[in-house]
């Protein structure tokens, strides 16, 4: 079976992992992905501006997760950084999954938020699988796979001098 790889669409194609069909996937799940983000940050800057509180106060109730003190700590002590930084930082993930730039740093945060946020719901009374992994797999997905070169801005700042000059920064991009 070939696929044409100027019309994917075509009546005969291939579902292979380097085709067209697997980049628009990827980029949709991408967007998906940064949209979900996007629209949590900005609801709440709309509601609350910089000053989320529900943040602070989540981690403060967090005392019998498998994080023990730590978020406890966090929430009491690092309010005045988790208040701001929940909404702003939820929207700046979402914005660059979005447009696919810095895609892999933009999705390790996403994996930070998503494990706080399955780790604090260690009630689990769905089972360990529930929507929390999900997003964290989709972020995980979306790092391991460099998804932000598949019609994303990533894919035009790689080719860019100063980051062949630098390849190290292809880690924080893709």
């Amino acid at each position: 079976m070939s696929y044409q790889a100027t019309n994917p669409l075509a009546d005969e194609f291939e579902l292979a992992l380097d085709g067209p069909l697997t980049a628009y996937w990827l980029a949709f799940l991408r967007v998906v992905t940064g949209w979900w983000f996007f629209h949590a940050g900005v609801t709440k800057l709309i509601e609350d501006g910089l000053a989320f509180s529900y943040g602070p106060a989540y981690m403060q109730q967090m005392t019998g997760t498998a994080l023990g003190p730590i978020p406890v700590w966090m929430g009491n002590n690092l309010a005045w950084l988790i208040a701001p930084g929940v909404p702003l930082f939820e929207t700046l993930i979402g914005l660059a999954l979005m447009v696919g730039a810095l895609t892999r740093l933009a999705a390790f945060g996403g994996v930070i938020f998503m494990v706080l946020f399955w780790v604090g719901n260690a009630g689990f009374g769905h089972g360990l699988v529930n929507g929390d992994l999900m997003g964290l797999l989709l972020f995980a997905t979306m790092m391991v796979v460099g998804a932000g070169r598949y019609y994303g801005l990533d894919a035009v700042v790689e080719k860019l001098a100063f980051v062949e000059r630098h390849p190290k920064l292809r880690y924080i991009l893709g």
